[in-house]
This record gives C-alpha cells, structure tokens and sequence, in this order.
C-alpha cells in the first residue's frame, strides 16, 4: 500500500485545547472567564468537554475573542471492569447525556460523528490493549493536571502500543484544565492545527485527519517532504527524534546547549511507522503525528 505525506502544504497553524472543564460541570471559571485567558495566551480555539454535559455552544449568548467547539467527557467501566474516561470532539447536540452505559454511550458519540480521545490512561490505569480501543481515535499522550495531580500525566506508552498494531491512532496534548485551586494548571499542553480557516467544521475535519502537532513548548513552523526527506523548521530545539517501533528511533541535536531550527530526517522504507519528537532547553516537548498515511 502506497503511502501518503500527512501534512498538508498550504494552511495556517491554529493553537487549540481539546481537554477543557468549566462551570458546567467541575471547572472553576465560566466560559466567558475561560476564553478570555486562553485567548490572552494567544489561542485560537477550545473544545467545551464538561463530564456527561454536552455543550452546545450555538445557544452561548455572547461572542468571545476565541471559538468555542462542542465536547463532552464520558467516564465510566468496560465489561472488564477497567475505568476509562474517554473525551469526545464535535458532538452537534446539546442536550444532556444522561448517565449510561459507557460502551452504549461511546458507540452514541460515534454514531453521532465525534472524534474519540482516551484521556490520561496512565492516570486511570488503562491497559494497553483496552476493551473499547477499536472505537478510539486518539489518546491523550500528555496531560497537564494529571502532571500536577500524581506525575502520571504520559500516554506514550499506549499510543506507541497501539500504533504497533497497525491501528492509526492520533496523539493529544491537553490542559483538562478545571482552573480551580486544586487543579491550577493551563496552557501546559496545547495542539497546533493546521487548517485553511479557523472554523468548526474545517477544525474537525483537519483533527479527524491528523493535520495537527501536540506540544508543550516547542513549535513547528513548517514541516514538508521533498525529494523523499521530511524537511522541518521549528522554534529553537535542542534534539529532535524520529521515534519508529519499538527500539527503532534517529536523533539529531548535541548536549552542548547549541539550539537548531532547521532538521531533515529520510524515513527508512521499512518502518512501519514514525513520528518526530522535539525537545528543546527546558525539556519540554512536541510530538507530529505518524508521518505517514
């Protein structure tokens, strides 16, 4: 099977949070109160993910310096037992969800065209092959709060597991920022969406296909493949990492403090997959998604 470049030439990068609580349900600050402090750290746009409350952000009464997207966050037990919390991207209705069955629920939001995100499973406890992993699209592989909460804050591990099997899984960093005194933290982990226009259906659309880098610092400015090399520039890193399967990895970069901006990696033929990871002098990270479809 012949494979595709993920990234798309033309577009701009928007910066968003797919993981985002607010009075609704447990956050601390109102929508309104919400916006306008991501919209101060230059976002573009959130997703509303409150528990078992589907927003609708069409009946907001008032307009905000960024755009708010529909979500909504399940939570529940398998037929095994295992817990999951499990957030859901682009759900149209806004009624209430009522409290079911988290497999009947989850197979409702896919019905319904929602894009599915294992949230924080090194937090819950989920095993690399969860019961439910065939429905999902994504997993978060770093969550902010849950770095402050007890340091299990990395889905790597399940992403890279999941990767390995063949199944094409999209990698989240997130705030699941509640923005209350016990749960301080934001703008920690972000995703960069490269799309035409900021708009919730363009939005979607470039997500669901993967258009879009997790970060927690570092920034792409340009990635692109020419005559067979993955060509990138980004904010000054100190290492960037071509992460394949299993022990399967490049790396560039020195640990003599110089920082680059410009990287080339040739991706070998016979890797299943690959990523890249960047790192920069703080030792914050940004991961693309598989490089290839």
């Amino acid at each position: 099977m012949k494979k595709t470049f993920r990234y798309p030439a033309e577009g701009r990068w928007f910066k968003g949070n797919t993981h985002i609580h607010t009075l609704a349900s447990d956050g601390g600050m109102s929508v309104r109160d919400i916006a306008t402090l991501y919209a101060q750290a230059e976002y573009d746009f959130l997703f509303c993910t409150d528990h078992w409350k589907a927003s609708n952000v069409q009946l907001f009464e008032e307009t905000f310096p960024l755009l708010w997207i529909d979500g909504i966050e399940l939570d529940g037990k398998d037929s095994r037992g295992e817990a999951y919390h499990i957030v859901c991207l682009g759900r149209e209705q806004g009624d209430m969800v009522d409290r079911m069955d988290l497999t009947e629920a989850v197979d409702r939001m896919r019905d319904a065209g929602a894009i599915l995100i294992l949230a924080h499973p090194e937090w819950t406890g989920n095993s690399l092959d969860p019961e439910l992993a065939d429905r999902l699209d994504g997993v978060e592989i770093y969550n902010h709060v849950c770095r402050w909460l007890n340091g299990k804050w990395s889905g790597r591990l399940h992403w890279n597991a999941q990767l390995k099997i063949g199944r094409p899984t999209l990698g989240f960093a997130v705030d699941d920022a509640h923005l209350r005194p016990e749960h301080p933290g934001w703008n920690g982990g972000w995703v960069q969406v490269l799309a035409p226009v900021c708009e919730r259906t363009t939005l979607l659309e470039a997500i669901r296909r993967g258009h879009f880098y997790s970060s927690c610092g570092p920034v792409i400015r340009q990635i692109r493949e020419h005559q067979g090399r993955i060509e990138l520039e980004t904010s000054p890193v100190r290492f960037v990492r071509l992460v394949g399967t299993d022990a399967l990895g490049q790396r560039q970069g020195s640990f003599d403090g110089i920082e680059r901006t410009e990287w080339a990696f040739e991706i070998p033929a016979q890797w299943d997959y690959a990523y890249l990871e960047l790192e920069d002098a703080m030792g914050r990270c940004a991961w693309t998604q598989t490089l290839y479809v």
